[in-house]
């Protein structure tokens, strides 16, 4: 790929980018007016002609390692591994 062909392929990245954060941001709009919808009716679940939205709580058990650490330093140390990745960045 010539440095033309490059340089045509990052500024379709940047817009491609640029469109999925606005994207993003309509789809997390949209979310919040039927959450609000939800929370003004009192209910957790909404139903329509082919759609079902659900908003409950959930739990869950989450480990907490950065306490581990803390309070087992030696045990911790004995059960970590490095693992090496790549990582892509458009600056």
């Amino acid at each position: 790929m010539d440095r033309t062909e490059l340089n045509s392929k990052v500024k379709e990245l940047r817009e491609l980018r640029r469109m999925a954060e606005e994207i993003a941001t309509e789809i997390e709009t949209i979310t919040d007016a039927i959450k609000q919808e939800m929370t003004a009716q009192g209910v957790d679940t909404l139903a329509g002609d082919d759609w079902k939205a659900t908003w409950k709580p959930v739990q869950s058990a989450r480990f907490d390692s950065k306490a581990f650490k803390v309070a087992m330093p030696d045990l911790y140390g004995r059960f970590t591994r490095s693992a090496e990745t790549k990582r892509f960045v458009l600056a």
